[in-house]
């Protein structure tokens, strides 16, 4: 019996009553009056030049690729530890992955082994705010900047979150984003993608309209609209994006409530997790982070594996992360090898994550955390 899921997508607000709105709009379809209010919402909160809802992250991605140009031959520098999306959307344009691997303390792409892995064929650099604290942006954006390498933030985990007062997903060219359902703000599927470089903005439209020119015909920039790029059909149907502004509407309620889990957590396991050698989240001061997760790295995978039984025994759900990208199948056939990545390596095999949505209640925590503190190693 489930006594504490891993994740339970949950309403907050007015989803139900904007999607009947959408409906009755009589326009369910991409780009309607709830995908634009989406829209503006993310580009004033964030100060972005544009946004464009897509329905996925992974598109979003795929979109970014094509917008840099990436062509067979290119390099793209990826972190070691992240999902299949953030590389597959550079290797379907025929780019060669890079894998570059993380820090051991945020998880993040490591900066101070960025520039090693920079050579002539370098298209794109592509770090991930892990757990939705920030990379290392500062000397990430001023190594890509030296060299002329366009920057996409694959910022998944951390919208809302910030890195030295500025917010995640404006510091590259390009940004993107999930609303997945295991994520803060969810419409079950979805995504969006983040337009800093404002020469981009016109070609995305295109690309993310099957490679026509609609969106300026319907402002009136054109007397007909026409096939004038490659593209494809990222537009989420705007009765999602009626409830994912639901969702958006109540950010600061879900964003304070996440923010309470994931201190509930870090506050009762201090003691513990140091007592038996197990590490808890590393923060930054310079960071403000979106909440996304509470991880823990155990000692070995050994321990982890036993440890994820243990709680599943007692109807709490939780899970393993990422594998190292580079030792996959599709990583071995780009080169990869055992020890090439020594801290994803390792990380990957001690990391849980704890349950982590918008329906825990402090009665869930304390089962989760009573639990925890009856584990034997």
């Amino acid at each position: 019996m489930i006594k504490v899921d891993f994740n339970k997508p949950v309403t907050v607000g007015n989803e139900f009553e904007y999607m009947q709105q959408a409906i009755a709009n009589a326009q369910i379809s991409g780009d309607g009056a709830f995908t634009k209010k989406c829209h503006a919402l993310l580009q004033e909160q964030l100060g972005v030049k544009k946004v464009l809802l897509t329905t996925s992250c992974t598109h979003a991605l795929e979109m970014s690729a094509i917008l840099l140009g990436i062509q067979p031959g290119d390099e793209v520098i990826i972190p070691d530890f992240t999902f299949v999306s953030t590389v597959n959307a550079f290797v379907l344009r025929g780019a060669k992955p890079v894998f570059v691997d993380v820090r051991p303390d945020t998880l993040n792409l490591d900066e101070s082994k960025l520039e090693a892995a920079i050579t002539p064929r370098t298209k794109a650099i592509v770090p991930v705010h892990y757990a939705g604290v920030g990379c290392e942006m500062d000397v990430i954006m001023d190594i890509a900047t030296r060299h002329k390498i366009q920057v996409v933030e694959d910022n998944a985990h951390g919208l809302f979150g910030k890195y030295k007062g500025k917010y995640l997903g404006t510091f590259g060219a390009l940004a993107t984003q999930s609303f997945h359902e295991t994520k803060n703000f969810s419409c079950g599927e979805g995504g969006a993608l983040l337009i800093n470089d404002a020469n981009l903005a016109e070609r995305a439209e295109i690309i993310r309209e099957k490679g026509t020119n609609r969106s300026r015909f319907f402002r009136g920039q054109v007397d007909k609209y026409t096939w004038v790029d490659i593209g494809s059909s990222y537009l989420p149907s705007d009765m999602l994006a009626a409830y994912l502004y639901g969702q958006f509407e109540q950010r600061e309620k879900i964003q304070s409530h996440r923010k309470h889990v994931w201190e509930m957590y870090n506050s009762a396991l201090k003691d513990w997790a140091q007592k038996n050698g197990v590490k808890l989240p590393t923060i930054p001061e310079y960071t403000e982070q979106a909440y996304h997760m509470f991880y823990m790295l155990m000692p070995d995978l050994e321990i982890r594996q036993k440890f994820i039984m243990f709680l599943r025994e007692r109807g709490m759900y939780s899970v393993f992360h990422y594998l190292p990208l580079h030792l996959s199948d599709m990583g071995r056939e780009f080169g990869g090898r055992e020890g090439d990545c020594p801290v994803t390596e390792k990380i990957s095999d001690q990391l849980v994550r704890l349950p982590f949505h918008n329906a825990l209640t402090n009665n869930d925590l304390e089962q989760v955390i009573d639990a925890i503190m009856e584990f034997k190693f």
